[in-house]
């Protein structure tokens, strides 16, 4: 069959309009006390719902899992409630959308938990330059160094798996068509399968399989929970985001998770290219392994435009296309790409400001027209 990014493709059983992904982005617009999406957020999200599947940005499953200010959670009834306002909105517009459920790990700070409990990780290594932003007590938020974590426990461990099991539960409840966990960029998933930061003696560390066996186990919890098939699993091979190190041998490490997901038959493999270099190349040696090892549907998300997610396609490297930034500014930018129309840039001060501005307040393609008319 000929893809193409307008052809349809069905994903566990639902019928996605296009191929084309709006990825996860933190846009910290939730409210300051509940950290619940807000009436903006459902507009935002309804705004764009144009794309074949919208994956809504990272929510943190538990206190323990938030690494910044005003991300909104997926572990309480508000939270619940104001995500659902989100899915109805999408669901009317004739989208599809899924929710990314997020752990940070290391990445954070005290001050973001009530408690002031530190952030946690598979060891007590921590980050040297990284900053996160939290609320130091004014309206705006501000950058501050991490501070250290503490290992999780083995048994902490176990509790982590059933608080994704609970937010994918919460993430039906909201009326969302799937979840995605978010294995990536350099957060928890991503700090156990490293070996460097992973220096654990019981069974969630040590071999490969081992530092797989954490996001494994949640594999499995999540999809006895939405069917294996609505789960989708981010990872970012080669990313060096929040001071991670390149791993010694990516080819079998990240084909063994392949393979591994492939047999849980799970509904896609989110693969993202911090670099947006290695991944437009069909011929290179791991995208090609990835995708030997994982017959379900493959997104490949970084630095993609019209022309190379085409290439993409027409190479069978991908089922979908993610595009990030893009969506930003364009709220249509579905409709621009098939036009082949001017995409509109976004201002990089309001990406995380908070407020209507900077987020849902770009025009689409008409509004632009009937602007300067």
């Amino acid at each position: 069959m000929n893809k193409s990014l307008f052809s349809r493709h069905t994903l566990a059983g639902l019928p996605l309009a296009n191929r084309i992904v709006m990825a996860p982005m933190n846009r910290n617009r939730a409210s300051d006390t509940l950290l619940a999406p807000t009436a903006m957020s459902a507009q935002y999200y309804a705004q764009r719902a144009t794309a074949g599947l919208i994956v809504a940005e990272g929510s943190p499953v538990s206190p323990q899992a938030r690494g910044c200010a005003r991300t909104p959670g997926i572990y309480t009834p508000a939270q619940v409630a104001g995500w659902r306002n989100v899915t109805r909105a999408v669901h009317r517009a004739a989208g599809r959308i899924y929710l990314q459920l997020w752990h940070v790990g290391r990445v954070g700070h005290c001050s973001l938990r009530a408690d002031g409990s530190p952030p946690v990780g598979p060891s007590a290594i921590g980050l040297s330059a990284d900053r996160v932003p939290v609320l130091a007590g004014g309206s705006e938020p501000v950058l501050v160094p991490c501070d250290a974590p503490r290992a999780l426990r083995t048994d902490e461990v176990r509790e982590v798996v059933a608080d994704f099991a609970r937010a994918a539960a919460n993430s039906l409840a909201a009326g969302f068509d799937g979840v995605e966990i978010h294995a990536a960029n350099g957060y928890l998933f991503d700090q156990f399968r490293c070996p460097y930061l992973n220096d654990r003696s019981d069974e969630y560390g040590g071999t490969t399989i081992r530092r797989w066996r954490f996001l494994l186990e949640t594999v499995a919890a999540v999809a006895s929970v939405v069917g294996s098939e609505r789960v989708g699993v981010r990872i970012s091979p080669l990313g060096l985001a929040h001071e991670m190190q390149p791993d010694p041998a990516p080819l079998f490490t990240y084909g063994q998770l392949a393979c591994q997901l492939d047999r849980m038959r799970i509904g896609y493999l989110h693969i993202y290219d911090q670099s947006e270099s290695w991944i437009h190349d069909p011929d290179n040696e791991l995208l090609q392994h990835l995708r030997a090892c994982y017959a379900g549907s493959i997104i490949l998300c970084g630095g993609f435009n019209r022309q190379r997610a085409e290439a993409a396609l027409r190479c069978d490297t991908a089922d979908l296309i993610g595009f990030g930034k893009h969506f930003i500014a364009n709220p249509d930018l579905v409709e621009r790409l098939r036009l082949g129309a001017p995409l509109a840039a976004f201002d990089a001060r309001t990406v995380y400001k908070g407020g209507g501005r900077g987020y849902i307040d770009y025009p689409s393609l008409a509004e632009e027209v009937v602007g300067e008319a």
